[in-house]
């Protein structure tokens, strides 16, 4: 159903069964999927792409001009995965010329006054409380739940199913599967309540465990624990998840418990 309140660019491509309430606009170079719903006083702007089966609700805006002094005009994308949920006020911009396309996953939850900044990709099934603001480039892996008032600076990523307290404010990187809380932001265990809702065994949630222990417990530098973790802790997919995203953490990760900090990235 489209209502005849709502103002569609003929240009605009929508799929069969998509519901458009009153008072909505939709711009031309849009794509939203079959099954979608719309709601009333949404802005849809150009290079949104949003899939199938979505629920937009009032206010929210979609593909809105990155928030950079540095865009030019050129042409960029929003993306929206399947299934996903954008409540009240939720604003996700396009990308800059950097990466081309902003990009929140499949089957997410983004809650009300939510802000995604241009160059953020959100994975599948994030829950995003009440307003989070994402600065631009931040990256969050799939299954992570932020805390409601969570600010995240940019270029920062978020590991798979890591899990952020609310208020947190988040400077350096939080690798995966862990808690993280307190500020200044610190490691708080291993998010083992979300990795049993996944069906992750008892065997590998200790093994994560036993990971973190001795990266953010064992009183050593980064390469040190690395290179401990290789050798002490068996060889299984979450580890290697796990290693490589310490690796790659050019703003460096979260620190551990009466630590003043840890290293940018491995040594």
């Amino acid at each position: 159903m489209i209502s005849p309140l709502a103002h569609i660019h003929p240009d605009a491509r929508l799929a069969p069964g998509v519901t458009v309430e009153p008072f909505t606009t939709i711009a031309a170079d849009v794509e939203i999927g079959e099954g979608t719903w719309v709601g009333p006083n949404v802005s849809i702007m150009a290079g949104a792409r949003i899939g199938a089966h979505c629920q937009i609700f009032p206010g929210a805006v979609v593909s809105a001009i990155p928030q950079d002094l540095k865009f030019a005009g050129e042409h960029t994308t929003a993306h929206v995965g399947d299934y996903t949920v954008l409540r009240e006020c939720v604003t996700v911009n396009r990308g800059t010329v950097d990466r081309g396309r902003t990009v929140v996953g499949a089957h997410c939850l983004l809650q009300a006054y939510v802000h995604v900044a241009h160059d953020c990709v959100v994975g599948d099934h994030c829950v995003i409380s009440n307003a989070v603001q994402l600065a631009g480039h931040v990256q969050v892996g799939d299954w992570a739940i932020l805390g409601g008032m969570t600010a995240i600076h940019q270029f920062v990523s978020v590991g798979a199913h890591a899990f952020i307290g609310g208020g947190s404010l988040v400077r350096k990187d939080v690798p995966p599967f862990v808690k993280a809380a307190r500020e200044p932001l610190t490691y708080a265990g291993v998010n083992s309540v979300g990795l049993r809702r996944r069906n992750f065994s008892e065997q590998q949630i200790l093994e994560i465990q036993d990971l973190y222990r001795i990266l953010f417990l064992g009183g050593l530098n980064t390469q040190e624990a690395l290179d401990r973790i290789a050798a002490e802790i068996p060889a299984s997919a979450e580890r290697e998840v796990a290693v490589a995203f310490v690796r790659a953490a050019s703003r460096g990760i979260i620190k551990g418990p009466g630590k003043k900090g840890l290293d940018e990235g491995a040594d």
